[in-house]
C-alpha cells in the first residue's frame, strides 16, 4: 500500500508556505509563494493556494492519490467547524467558504483555523510546548496574537474568537489601536506599536537608523535585530516598553488563568532571540501573585516559521483522532445495548423457568394435599367401620348373654 503523506500549510498576508509531511510526521518537501502576487480577490488568493499544493507534490514526485488531507493555518476570525474565513485582516476573504473548492479539487478533507490558534497547537504538540497541559502563547508579530491550550485541548471559545490577548487594554489613555480602542497590548508590543513609538520620536527630533524603515509602515524584523545590535537608543526604548506592557499582560494571563508555561514567538521574538522573554522575566513578578508565579514557566517558542505548518499538522491528527472516537463509541453502545439485550433475556428465561417452577411445585402440593385428604378419608371409613362391627358384636354378645340368664 503506498505511503500516505498530509500537506500543511501557513498562509500569510504576503505569503503562502506549504510543506509535505511523511506518516512519520517528518517533512519532506517545502515550498513557498508570495501571496502579494494574488491580487485582492479571494478567488485569486485560492489560485496561489491551489498553485502551492501542486507545486510541491511535482517537486516531491508525490501523487494525488496519495494525499490523505490538507490543512492550514490564516489569519483572521475563522470559523474552524466549517472551513469558513468569516474576516481577515490582510486578505481580501470576507464569510468566504475555502474548504469546498478545496476539498473538490484535490478529494481530501480540508481543515483550517486562526493562525495563531494554529501556531501554538503546533508549539504545544511538538515544540516549547510539549508535554504541558495549559499553555499560554503570545505571538508578536505585525500585530498580536494570542492561543491558549487548556486541559490538552485548543480553546477557541464561542465562534472561534478566544484569545484575542493583543485586545486587552491596559491603558485606557493609551496610544489608539487599529481596532479602534485605545491602550491596547497590541498598540504597544506589535510591530505597529513598536513602530509608532519609534516614529513619534523620530518627529521630536530624536535621531534612529529605522527611521527609514517605520517611515511606510512597520519595519521588517532584520533591521530590527541589527539596531539592537547597534544599540540604537531610541529602538532599544521601544522593545523595553513593548515588553514592560507585555509583562503586565503576561502577568494578568498567569493570574486568571494558573498554566503550566508561557510560550512568546512571532517574527519579533524571533528576531530578538531571548531577549524579549528575558526582559518579560525582569518584570514579571511584580504583576503575577506569590502563590502562582513559581509554578509558571516562560520559555521562547521553538518551531519559529514552523509553528503554524506543526499546527495544521496536529489539526489534522486531532480529527482523525475525533472520527476514530466516534465508531469506538457507537461499538461501544452496541456492545452495551447487547449486553443489556442478553441480560433482559436472561432474567426473562429465569422468570420462566421460576414461574414454571412455582407450578410444578403448586401442582406437586396440591397432589400432596388430595392424597393426605384421600388417605385421612380412607382411615376414617376404615375406623367407623371397625368401630361399628366392634358394637355390632357387643351387642350380640350381651342378647346372648341375657338369654341364658333367662
Amino acid at each position: 500500500m503506498a505511503e500516505k503523506y498530509n500537506i500543511c500549510l501557513d498562509i500569510g498576508g504576503t505569503k503562502v508556505l506549504g510543506a509535505i509531511f511523511d506518516s512519520k510526521d517528518q517533512i519532506v518537501c517545502r515550498y513557498k509563494k508570495k501571496s502579494t502576487e494574488a491580487g485582492s480577490s479571494s478567488q485569486n488568493v485560492q489560485d496561489v493556494i491551489v498553485s502551492v499544493v501542486e507545486e510541491l507534490l511535482a517537486t516531491s514526485g508525490i501523487k494525488k492519490s496519495q494525499i490523505n488531507a490538507i490543512s492550514a493555518g490564516a489569519p483572521g476570525v475563522i470559523d474552524q467547524g466549517k472551513g469558513i474565513i468569516l474576516f481577515t485582516p490582510n486578505l481580501p476573504f470576507r464569510n468566504y467558504d475555502i474548504r469546498t473548492p478545496l476539498e473538490e479539487k484535490f478529494g481530501v478533507p480540508f481543515y483550517i483555523g486562526n493562525d495563531v490558534n494554529v501556531g501554538v497547537l503546533g508549539e504545544y504538540k511538538y515544540g516549547a510546548g510539549k508535554g504541558y497541559n495549559n499553555v499560554v502563547g503570545f505571538f508578536v508579530g505585525t500585530g498580536m496574537g494570542g492561543g491558549l491550550i487548556l486541559n490538552g485541548s485548543l480553546f477557541t471559545g464561542t465562534g472561534f474568537k478566544a484569545a484575542e490577548y493583543g485586545h486587552m487594554i491596559l491603558d485606557p489613555e493609551g496610544p489608539l489601536c487599529g481596532c479602534g480602542q485605545r491602550g491596547c497590548l497590541e498598540a504597544f508590543s506589535s510591530k505597529q506599536g513598536i513602530s509608532s513609538y519609534i516614529r513619534q520620536q523620530v518627529s521630536r527630533g530624536r535621531e534612529s537608523e529605522m527611521a527609514e524603515q517605520v517611515k511606510e509602515g512597520v519595519f521588517r524584523s532584520k533591521f530590527l535585530k541589527k539596531a539592537l545590535a547597534h544599540h540604537d537608543k531610541v529602538t532599544e526604548e521601544a522593545i523595553d516598553r513593548a515588553c514592560h506592557y507585555l509583562a503586565i499582560a503576561t502577568g494578568n494571563l498567569i493570574n486568571t488563568i494558573s498554566p503550566d508555561v508561557v510560550i512568546f514567538g512571532g517574527g519579533v521574538v524571533e528576531a530578538t532571540g531571548d531577549l524579549f522573554r528575558d526582559k518579560v522575566l525582569e518584570e514579571i513578578d511584580r504583576y503575577c501573585m506569590t502563590s502562582i508565579r513559581p509554578t509558571v514557566e516562560l520559555k521562547t517558542a521553538a518551531l519559529g516559521d514552523d509553528s503554524n505548518i506543526y499546527g495544521s499538522l496536529a489539526m489534522i491528527h486531532d480529527a482523525e483522532q475525533e472520527a476514530g472516537k466516534k465508531p469506538a463509541a457507537k461499538k461501544a453502545a452496541g456492545r452495551k445495548s447487547t449486553v443489556k439485550t442478553a441480560a433482559k433475556a436472561a432474567e426473562k428465561k429465569t422468570a420462566v423457568k421460576t414461574a414454571e417452577k412455582k407450578t410444578t411445585t403448586k401442582a406437586a402440593t396440591k397432589k400432596t394435599a388430595a392424597k393426605a385428604s384421600t388417605a385421612k378419608k380412607t382411615s376414617t371409613a376404615k375406623k367407623t367401620s371397625t368401630a361399628k362391627k366392634t358394637a355390632t358384636k357387643a351387642s350380640a354378645a350381651k342378647k346372648t348373654t341375657a338369654k341364658k340368664n333367662q
